[in-house]
């Protein structure tokens, strides 16, 4: 018979609907910080790679919301993550 401290324990994780709209909310923030960005550089200077390497991460977050929505949450992380790092390295590389 299972003791109380065993049905604590088991209760501290998120439930996977819980985890998914974590997902879902970062990944609606990772875009609105992407739209914010592209604003701010296309003030600075206007170029289609600009557009292009912030336009490719929108989309991207895109992907991984919908990505959260259904089910797939790990895979979504993993995917913000390359996004982030992607798109800050592009504007830092690329970008003058």
């Amino acid at each position: 018979m299972p003791s109380a401290a065993d049905e604590e324990v088991a209760a501290v994780g998120l439930t996977p609907r819980q985890a998914r709209m974590i997902r879902v909310t970062m990944g609606w923030v990772v875009l609105a910080g992407m739209a914010v960005l592209l604003w701010i550089r296309l003030e600075q200077r206007q170029s289609v790679l600009v557009m292009g390497v912030y336009g490719l991460a929108m989309v991207l977050c895109g992907v991984v919301i919908e990505l959260s929505r259904h089910g797939r949450t790990r895979l979504g992380t993993y995917l913000l993550c390359v996004v982030l790092v992607a798109a800050l390295g592009a504007d830092w590389l690329l970008l003058p």
